[in-house]
């Protein structure tokens, strides 16, 4: 990173993972990690329409779109264009709910926001054509939480971990049905909050968080989401208050 920082969100697409905000602060950072470049230290682009942290992030292609946050909590969402990355992210359609400690993942057409503090089980929908308007909100998560972790592929969104109590849960949103109330699927090996999440069309990983900081990462087979998560190669260090984004997360081209 550009600057040191906690309580960061981000997203990115085939190409580019774009890392906002944080503290302290807070911050309205953008930065830009390159894929092809990711030795190099990531690149500051555009900043958020204001400095926020504790915010969520996801996208498609073409934008990211940052969403809830503090101070405040807020409903605002800025969106990323980019192909333009160096202006100021655009305010756009606010979520339904104003909210921090939120996750978020989508797929190419829609993005899902759920959870949060005040601790809310709510989902609010932005549907990416039509990013002017509130957000839609969907059926909740089974339970309310917060500092959670969420990541998917094209069909389907996975919202894991968070507190009070610290939680173990996964829930799964079914994008073809997204009324419904997410469905509980294997849990995490450990309960744990603060945790950040990104994968590809297969898997999910969840990585990090807080008991006590660990550097645990937990791997979600989506052909298999019934099963605990298996445990994987950890992180290089114990942290908590990350954020995660990968080339091929919300079911993007790899």
């Amino acid at each position: 990173m550009s600057v040191a920082r906690s309580n960061l969100a981000a997203t990115g697409n085939s190409s580019y993972g774009y890392f906002s905000g944080g503290t302290p602060g807070p911050l309205s950072t953008i930065d830009r990690i390159d894929y092809s470049n990711d030795t190099g230290t990531a690149s500051p682009k555009g900043p958020l329409s204001a400095a926020r942290y504790r915010q969520a992030a996801t996208g498609n292609q073409s934008y990211g779109w940052f969403g809830g946050g503090n101070p405040g909590p807020v409903s605002t969402v800025d969106r990323i264009d980019y192909s333009n990355d160096t202006t100021t992210a655009s305010p756009k359609g606010p979520l339904s709910v104003a909210k921090e400690k939120l996750a978020a993942t989508g797929n190419s057409s829609y993005g899902y926001f759920g959870g949060g503090s005040p601790s809310t089980s709510t989902v609010g929908r932005i549907d990416y054509s039509n990013d002017t308007a509130t957000a839609s909100p969907k059926g909740p998560l089974s339970s309310s939480t917060y500092n959670l972790a969420a990541t998917g592929n094209s069909s389907f969104g996975y919202f894991g971990g968070g507190q009070y109590p610290i939680k173990t849960t996964v829930d799964r949103i079914d994008y073809s049905n997204d009324t419904a109330t997410a469905s509980p699927k294997g849990p995490l090996s450990a309960g744990r909050y603060r945790l950040a999440a990104t994968g590809n069309q297969s898997f999910g990983y969840f990585g990090g968080g807080n008991i006590s900081a660990v550097s645990t990462v937990d791997r979600i087979d989506y052909s298999n989401d019934t099963a605990t998560a298996s445990v994987r190669g950890p992180l290089s260090g114990v942290r908590y208050s990350l954020a995660a984004t990968s080339a091929a997360a919300n079911g993007l081209p790899q």
